[in-house]
């Protein structure tokens, strides 16, 4: 493993700090974390969000995060972004190596954040346009072939200046597949379940049987 660069000690700390004035955040479940190969798999309602689940993380983490193109072209967020761990993916086409980047950092011991949605769900209720929000299952793909640890999580919907944020982190959830890399099928119901999960640690739902229900 690489050393943890002085600059991300620099900006996690002093961007934590203005953050937190900002959007004050509490957290729930830290304890329930393993040290290393885990996919954290939040809902996504704001491009706030990976900033304020990598702020809340220990410094030491070692945290990437797979992050829509669009966010890295404006300047300044797109630094802020990079120096927390975040890399690029393409969205809407098969971007071979952002996905080779993703698995990468989960064999080599550290752990990813990807948002299950792959875009922001505006309204942070788990629906879009009245239907339930739909899960990507390239995450699950993603964490199958690195042997992730997948971990739900919370973020609160909304976000405004001063008004507390909720993240909270569900239990780590090693996904069951047939064969080595699993069936079309079984990515997409991994993915729906760990999306119906963590819309639950919230007491939202977006529909059909929870991750753990038999």
């Amino acid at each position: 493993m690489k050393p943890i660069s002085w600059i991300y000690w620099i900006v996690y700390y002093v961007l934590g700090l203005v953050v937190q004035v900002l959007h004050p955040t509490s957290v729930e479940g830290l304890e329930r974390l393993p040290q290393s190969g885990v996919l954290l798999c939040p809902n996504h309602s704001s491009n706030w969000d990976p900033i304020l689940v990598a702020l809340k993380l220990p410094v030491n983490y070692r945290l990437h995060i797979m992050g829509k193109e669009e966010l890295f072209r404006r300047r300044l967020f797109g630094w802020i972004l990079r120096k927390l761990g975040a890399f690029p993916v393409s969205r809407g086409e098969s971007d071979i190596q952002a996905v080779k980047t993703a698995i990468q950092a989960i064999k080599s011991g550290d752990n990813l954040l990807i948002f299950l949605e792959g875009t922001v769900i505006r309204n942070g209720v788990g629906f879009v346009d009245g239907l339930p929000a739909h899960a990507k299952s390239g995450a699950a793909m993603i964490g199958v072939r690195s042997g992730a640890t997948l971990v739900p999580v919370f973020v609160d919907g909304e976000k405004k200046c001063f008004r507390r944020t909720r993240i909270i982190f569900g239990e780590p959830y090693t996904p069951v597949f047939s064969g080595r890399r699993g069936t079309a099928e079984e990515m997409q119901q991994i993915a729906d379940g760990i999306l119906r999960e963590a819309y639950a640690l919230g007491g939202q739902a977006v529909g059909g049987r929870p991750l753990c229900e038999e």
